[in-house]
């Protein structure tokens, strides 16, 4: 109801990610007569957007806010939200969320023009952003995308949030078997830029070819890791830190650099150790340890790190971490005369304690207490 206040004589609007495009003609009060510039087919629950931005819509609709409250219920790790326009509307679906008794973190969906320009203070509300090219590409133009895209890989990064890139990642596999050579370049381009998460959408919920979509996803990132460019990495290891814990993080992240060491080693409560250290995305493997399954899965978007089910037997520093080392080598993931490095915090089993950095070559503590 609020679309005929946002628009006027020579207003532009976009239907279905931009397919079907209309003029506005003409506003009598709650009516909004349109010529169809571009026509197309519309189907149900298809989104609008003002070419430029500026719908006044909320981005929590009376419905949002009862899923909000079905979210928490679930326990869901992630939950999105759609067109947000500032801060504010992340603060308000944190504090609804929290209402609700849940714990969800929380993904912004950049999607509106003016989200970017508040996109610092959505960042400082939000746990994730979502680059979602669609309705984005739409309002603010779909040259401007891949620049913008790479800009907010960035700044998430830099403020220590994920980063999920998402729609039209390998469009043509919901009707082919394989991807085209510039999906495969658009997908690579994103692992490069940094972010933590390509997302497939149609090609998964309704394509004719889910798996091998996924599978080529799969393939196309391994690959495209071997080049990240790792300058920012280093740069953000000369930077200075306020907490503790953070600067242990990083501690570790320093030293894996230049001893090049097989594994990197979090034991963590709350995640937030491996969530520092994938943002400087080392060449070693982050093993988040933690007994705490609900952490374990909200890990799993953590870029380079692989969470794992750890419950030591006893609350004993030297003790866990040799747990720690055997746990890895159990798995295959380290062998006997491996370095690594590993980050405990004390008291152990406390959240946000980080504050104990050790090296280790494997192996040695089997034969000192042999």
């Amino acid at each position: 109801k609020e679309l005929p206040r946002d628009v006027s004589h020579g207003t532009t609007l976009l239907l279905d990610d931009g397919r079907i495009v209309m003029w506005v003609e003409e506003v009598r009060g709650n009516e909004i007569f349109c010529t169809v510039k571009q026509g197309g087919v519309l189907s149900n629950n298809k989104g609008i957007n003002r070419q430029g931005g500026g719908l006044s819509a909320s981005a929590l609709t009376e419905k949002d806010k009862e899923d909000i409250k079905t979210a928490a219920l679930l326990k869901a790790d992630y939950l999105a939200v759609s067109f947000p326009r500032d801060g504010a509307d992340m603060q308000l679906a944190r504090r609804l969320m929290q209402a609700a008794g849940g714990k969800s973190m929380l993904v912004a969906k950049i999607e509106r023009a003016e989200a970017i320009t508040h996109l610092d203070e959505i960042l400082d509300a939000t746990d994730a952003i979502m680059v979602a090219r669609g309705d984005l590409g739409v309002e603010v133009g779909d040259a401007a995308v891949p620049a913008l895209q790479k800009r907010m890989i960035r700044m998430a990064r830099e403020k220590n949030k994920l980063a999920i890139t998402a729609t039209q990642m390998m469009e043509s596999m919901i009707s082919s078997p394989i991807p085209t050579r510039a999906e495969v370049s658009d997908v690579a381009n994103a692992v490069i830029d940094g972010t933590d998460a390509v997302m497939l959408s149609a090609e998964t919920a309704a394509g004719l070819y889910p798996v091998e979509a996924v599978a080529a996803m799969d393939r196309v990132c391994i690959e495209a890791e071997k080049e990240y460019e790792t300058g920012f990495s280093k740069r953000r290891l000369n930077m200075q830190f306020d907490r503790v814990d953070e600067s242990i993080a990083m501690a570790a992240m320093y030293t894996a650099y230049h001893l090049q060491v097989k594994a990197i080693v979090a034991l963590t409560e709350s995640g937030s150790t491996a969530l520092w250290m994938s943002r400087v995305n080392p060449d070693a493997p982050i093993y988040a340890l933690t007994p705490d399954v609900a952490t374990r899965r909200k890990l799993t978007l953590f870029r380079g790190v692989y969470p794992v089910n750890f419950k030591p037997a006893t609350q004993e520093r030297e003790q866990v971490l040799h747990e720690a080392e055997e746990e890895l080598r159990r798995r295959s993931a380290v062998m006997d005369g491996d370095l690594i490095v590993l980050t405990i915090g004390e008291p152990i089993g406390k959240s946000g304690g980080t504050n104990t950095m050790k090296i280790v070559k494997v192996g040695e503590s089997r034969k000192t207490n042999g």
